[in-house]
């Protein structure tokens, strides 16, 4: 029977520190990292900030050995060395947990851990590999239930279980690429602390990648911040404001501020209401049931939730692509199917994550998109039998100037803008005229500082001019800047809801992750 080296279980970890040396990665003639010297000393936890496009998932591809850089170089422990390939920086003992996970969903954890070493025996001694594996779990901050599928597991689990994994293969130094986007906030905090634990016990060294301010204040020592594929600035998080962290990361950019909260009309009328709705889950395996869903007139009503409750689910049924097995989806009093005559009669207006699958013909022009909601309308409001290419084309420059769309032509395809000029583009479509329902999805996934303010911006303008919102965010940071009222999608139901001003975070969070 064919063995392996004993280095596959490693002893406790020690910690080593890494430094980028003037590293710059082109391709063609676009510098997606300029010069970049970073220093991450052994048993440091540093966060690495930047907004989308700033250059993290460049430099961490290059100290992973993913981009072979152009020039510069990287030292371990102060010796220059070569990563040229994943494989290369495993044997440095560099790892990387990612951002989705990367488990087999139908193995156990135990066999996950096993399978994920450069040399497996031919036949598994398993009763060898639980009793290493149980001697290792002894010495981990995580506990996790290793001979259960990871299908089986929380997010959390899952994510604890990627860590794991990469110290149970011996990594001495770890990039965590947002490693809290899908975990509730209790997890996100217990997660941190245990790694954190490990890297002042000179165990490991952390490389945090995240847009999470609290996170990094809270648990990095240290902080580098990226734009434009330059390092402009960083130091100790405690010497550091996050207003001066995020006044580096955007430069002179004027950030959209939010109006005041109009109060709500105490007799506001309820403009969107779901009662006994039930429809098929994805995977046709479960039903997803909301019930007693309401949204008033100038309200926005957030939905939290762990990514894979249901939330999808929901916008599909609102949005008439997910039929209804049993209950009701009213508008306005009346029942409401999503025709296009019933969402122009009702004044629904959609703006669905990933706006450039869900909401756009990539291949049309900026204009044309523009169009799809008044395209077959008169002037006067009546059916139209032809295009008025003139008037699509004005309407189309005042909206790409008044929601300040970037593109060179209103002629362009929709798909060679940035993700925040789609998602704005998309927002001057459905904003456009009298917006009574507003079911938004995600809005901000993605997107750099001053298109996440704009968008927020404009969905509290909408609220306070009357619109009803109902807001599904995977952010709850977002729901609770925006949301007036608060539910938590759990397992396909509604299983919670708390006025915002003053919810319990902790109460949110245990019913996000099942508690209740």
């Amino acid at each position: 029977m064919s063995t392996i080296r004993d280095t596959a279980l490693p002893k406790a970890g020690k910690a080593v520190g890494i430094d980028t040396i003037g590293m710059t990665m082109r391709f063609g003639s676009f510098t997606a990292l300029d010069n970049v010297s970073i220093n991450i000393p052994a048993g440091s936890f540093h966060a690495l900030l930047g907004e989308n496009g700033a250059g993290k998932s460049t430099l961490v591809k290059c100290i992973m050995g993913f981009y072979h850089a152009t020039s510069g170089s990287l030292s371990l422990d102060g010796r220059e060395v070569a990563v040229n390939s994943p494989k290369e920086a495993a044997a440095f003992g560099l790892g990387m947990v990612y951002q989705h996970f990367t488990l087999v969903p139908s193995l156990t954890g135990a066999e996950n851990l096993v399978i994920s070493r450069t040399q497996v025996p031919a036949v598994i001694n398993w009763s060898k590999e639980r009793r290493d594996l149980a001697a290792l779990m002894e010495r981990m901050p995580f506990k996790i239930p290793l001979d259960r599928p990871v299908s089986e597991l929380s997010a959390g689990e899952k994510q604890k279980l990627e860590i794991v994994k990469q110290l149970y293969l011996g990594r001495s130094f770890l990039i965590l690429d947002e490693p809290t986007s899908v975990l509730t906030p209790a997890e996100a905090d217990e997660m941190l602390a245990l790694v954190r634990g490990m890297t002042e016990r000179g165990e490991l060294t952390v490389l945090m990648i995240s847009h999470k301010f609290h996170e990094v204040t809270k648990f990095a020592d240290g902080v580098s911040i990226l734009r434009r594929g330059k390092l402009v600035g960083g130091g100790k998080v405690g010497q550091l404001s996050t207003q001066e962290m995020a006044a580096m990361m955007i430069g002179d950019v004027k950030l959209a501020e939010l109006d005041e909260r109009a109060a709500i009309e105490p007799l506001a009328p309820i403009i969107l209401s779901i009662e006994g709705a039930k429809a098929p889950d994805r995977s046709g395996l479960k039903t997803i049931e909301i019930d007693r869903l309401r949204v008033r007139s100038g309200e926005i009503v957030g939905i939290a939730g762990i990514s894979g409750n249901g939330q999808k689910e929901l916008t599909e049924m609102l949005a008439g692509q997910r039929p209804l097995a049993s209950g009701t989806i009213s508008v306005k009093g009346r029942r409401y199917g999503a025709t296009r005559a019933e969402t122009r009669a009702n004044n629904v207006r959609f703006i669905p994550e990933e706006p450039l699958q869900n909401a756009c013909a990539p291949k049309m022009t900026v204009g044309e998109n523009l169009a799809f909601r008044t395209f077959d309308l008169k002037a006067d409001g009546g059916d139209s039998l032809w295009l008025h290419k003139k008037d699509m084309k004005k309407r189309a420059a005042d909206l790409i100037a008044g929601f300040k769309v970037k593109t060179t032509s209103s002629s362009s395809p929709i798909a060679a803008l940035s993700g925040g000029n789609v998602q704005r583009a998309v927002l001057a479509r459905e904003l456009t005229g009298d917006v009574d329902l507003l079911v938004v999805s995600n809005p901000c996934f993605g997107l750099d500082f001053s298109a996440v303010a704009e968008i927020r911006s404009r969905i509290m303008k909408a609220r306070n001019a009357g619109t009803a919102v109902l807001l599904l965010s995977e952010d709850l940071d977002e729901l609770l800047e925006m949301s007036d009222r608060l539910l938590v999608i759990s397992e396909g139901k509604l299983v919670y809801e708390t006025p915002t001003l003053g919810a319990d975070i902790g109460v949110v969070g245990a019913n996000m992750a099942g508690h209740h």
